[in-house]
């Protein structure tokens, strides 16, 4: 039984660090899955709105270009900042 409570109690803890230590994500490459993982407050619907938002006008400038995204607010691009990028997509 002792057992089990050390497993549940390190499976608790491994879960909280992946929330508390959101990984840098850049905007302008990644996929809706890695956007819901990475940006507090964004599910896969929003990180599909963002890729969605991405594709049709090109690749954002800024972090606060987030928030031309629909269900993307200024709260939001706030709680993230630290861990957004922006990198460029290669020229054609």
């Amino acid at each position: 039984m002792l057992f089990f409570k050390k497993i549940i109690l390190l499976s608790v803890f491994l879960c909280s660090l992946s929330v508390v230590y959101a990984a840098p994500v850049d905007i302008n490459r990644a996929d809706a899955v890695a956007l819901a993982n990475n940006l507090k407050g964004v599910g896969i619907e929003k990180a599909k709105a963002i890729v969605e938002y991405r594709q049709k006008y090109g690749p954002f400038r800024t972090a606060n270009d987030l928030g031309k995204v629909k269900g993307i607010g200024e709260k939001t691009i706030e709680k993230n900042r630290k861990n957004i990028t922006v990198g460029r997509f290669p020229k054609k």
